[in-house]
C-alpha cells in the first residue's frame, strides 16, 4: 500500500497517479486519508500530552508524601487516575483510527511510474518491440501496430492437435474436476515436465535460487502481496482452515521476506519457483477460454526479486531480458508490451507483458507479466532492508514475473510447430524432451 509519507508529502503526484490508473475519486480518497490521518495526529498530540502530565504528577506523589503533604498527594493520585483513563480512552480512539486508515490504504492501487502510457485498455497497451518482421517499428500502441503475421488456414488449433496425439484430455478434466481442469498425458505430460524443467534451468543458469513453496496460504500472505483484500473472488478459498490456493508462486515467495529486516548487502535476492497455480477466473467465456487459453489449475514457474530501490529498476530490465531469453530459445514469435495506466495491476507500479502469437487461433497470448511493485508490497509486508550508510531502515522493492506459465507455452509450441511429421520440439527443449518431434 502507500504510505503516509508519500501521500501527505506528495499529494499531487499521488492523486495524478492514480487518475493515470483511471482510479475512480482519486482525489476525494486521498484527501480522506489526510483528514483521517490529521485527526489520529491530534489524538497522539493529546495521549502524549497526558501521558507526559501523568508521569510528571506521578514523579511529586513521593516528595509530597516525603514532606507530609498527604492531601497534595491524594489530589495528584486522583488526577493522575484521571489521565490515565482519557489516556487509554485516546489510546483506544488511536488505534481505531490506525485500523481506519490502513483499510482506506488498502482500497488505493498504487501510482505508476512516469514511464507507463496513458490508457483505459489494452488497446490503449505500448508495444515496445517484437520478434516479428511483420511489424512496423515506430508505432506505439496495440490498436496501431499491424503486427499480425499471416494465418495458416491449414493449421490446426491445439485443442484439436491435443486430441489427434492424445496429448491433453479436456473432458477427462471435466469428468473428474470440471472445467479448466485438464489432464496431460503421455508426451502431453512429458512436455509439460520438460518445459518446467527447462524453464527452472535457465533460472539457475541466472542466478536464481529455486524454492520449493507451500501452495496454499493464509490470510497475512494473500493480504502481503495484495492478492486480498482486493482479488479475493479470483481465489479459491478454503473456508474452514481460512486458506487460499495461490494464484501464483509470488505470494508465498514473496511472503518468506514478510516482518523481515534484511541487511542491504543480501541484496537483490533471487527467487524462482515452481508450482501449481489455481484461478477462479470468474465471468471468462468464449473463445478466450478455449482449450488451455484459460484454466483454472495450471504450472508456472515464477522469478522473484526483493532489492533496494536504487537497484530495482536494473532488477527489472534484466527480469525482461531473461523472459525475453526464454522465448527466444524456444523460437517463438513474440511482442513485449508496456502496460497503459488502466490496463495495469492493482499493485504494479510498472508492468510488461510477454504474449505469444498463435498462427492457427490467430491471436495473440500473454505468457507473462514483468512488474516492478516498488514499495507498495513491501509496505504491506513490512519488508525491510537495513541501509549500509545510514544504518536506518528503509523499504524494499518487490518484484516478480512468470518465467513462465506454461499453458500458453504448450498451446503456441503445439500450434506453431506443427508439421506433416509431427509436432517438431524446439531444439533448445530437446534434452529436456527427449526427442525431437511428438508424433
Amino acid at each position: 500500500m502507500l504510505t503516509l509519507k508519500l501521500i501527505t508529502e506528495q499529494t499531487e503526484r499521488v492523486i495524478a497517479g492514480l487518475n493515470k490508473k483511471h482510479f475512480a475519486g482519486a482525489k476525494e480518497a486521498i484527501e480522506a486519508v489526510i483528514a483521517k490521518d490529521a485527526e489520529r495526529r491530534a489524538t497522539q498530540q493529546a495521549l502524549d500530552q497526558n501521558l507526559a502530565q501523568a508521569n510528571a504528577l506521578a514523579k511529586n506523589i513521593g516528595a509530597f508524601m516525603k514532606n507530609g503533604q498527604k492531601a497534595e498527594a491524594e489530589e495528584a493520585k486522583a488526577k493522575v487516575a484521571e489521565l490515565k483513563g482519557e489516556s487509554k480512552g485516546l489510546q483506544e480512539k488511536m488505534d481505531a483510527l490506525q485500523a481506519e486508515i490502513t483499510t482506506m490504504l488498502c482500497q488505493i492501487p498504487n501510482i505508476p511510474y512516469d514511464e507507463v502510457p496513458e490508457g483505459t485498455c489494452a488497446e490503449d497497451n505500448w508495444v515496445v518491440k517484437s520478434n516479428l518482421k511483420e511489424c512496423v517499428v515506430g508505432k506505439d500502441t496495440v490498436g496501431n501496430w499491424d503486427c499480425n503475421p499471416k494465418n495458416d488456414s491449414a493449421k490446426l488449433p491445439h485443442w484439436e492437435l491435443a486430441k489427434k496425439y492424445n496429448l491433453i484430455d479436456f473432458d477427462l478434466g471435466v469428468k473428474i474436476t470440471g472445467a479448466g481442469f485438464p489432464v496431460y498425458i503421455g508426451q502431453g505430460a512429458r512436455l509439460q515436465r520438460a518445459l518446467i524443467n527447462f524453464f527452472l534451468a535457465e533460472a539457475n543458469k541466472s542466478g536464481y535460487t529455486e524454492i520449493m513453496p507451500p501452495t496454499v496460504v493464509n490470510q497475512a500472505s494473500g493480504y502481503g502481496t495484495g492478492q486480498l483484500p482486493d482479488k479475493e473472488g479470483q481465489m479459491y478459498h478454503c473456508e474452514i482452515d481460512d486458506f487460499y490456493l495461490i494464484p501464483t508462486a509470488e505470494v508465498p515467495v514473496t511472503n518468506i521476506y514478510r516482518d523481515v529486516i534484511l541487511d542491504e548487502k543480501q541484496l537483490p535476492i533471487k527467487n524462482c519457483a515452481y508450482t501449481q497455480c489455481f484461478r477462479r477466473e470468474a465471468g471468462s467465456y468464449g473463445k478466450d477460454v478455449r482449450g488451455l487459453n484459460r484454466l483454472h489449475e495450471f504450472s508456472k514457474i515464477e522469478i522473484v526479486r526483493i532489492d533496494t530501490p536504487e537497484h530495482s529498476a536494473q532488477s527489472h530490465k534484466e527480469m525482461l531480458e531473461h523472459v525475453e531469453g526464454l522465448l527466444q530459445k524456444l523460437e517463438l514469435p513474440y511482442r513485449i508490451l508496456r502496460l497503459c495506466g488502466g490496463d495495469q495491476s492493482f499493485t504494479s507500479a510498472v508492468c510488461y507483458d510477454f504474449e505469444v502469437y498463435s498462427e492457427a487461433q490467430g491471436r495473440w497470448l500473454e505468457v507473462s507479466s514483468v512488474s516492478n511493485f516498488d514499495t507498495y508490497q513491501a509496505n504491506r509486508l513490512k519488508c525491510r532492508y537495513r541501509n549500509s550508510e545510514t544504518k536506518k531502515t528503509e523499504l524494499c522493492h518487490t518484484l516478480n514475473g512468470s518465467a513462465l506459465a506454461l499453458p500458453r507455452i504448450v498451446a503456441s509450441i503445439l500450434e506453431n510447430f506443427q508439421t506433416e511429421d509431427g509436432i517438431r520440439i524446439p531444439a533448445a527443449l530437446v534434452p529436456y524432451m527427449g526427442c525431437e518431434y511428438i508424433k
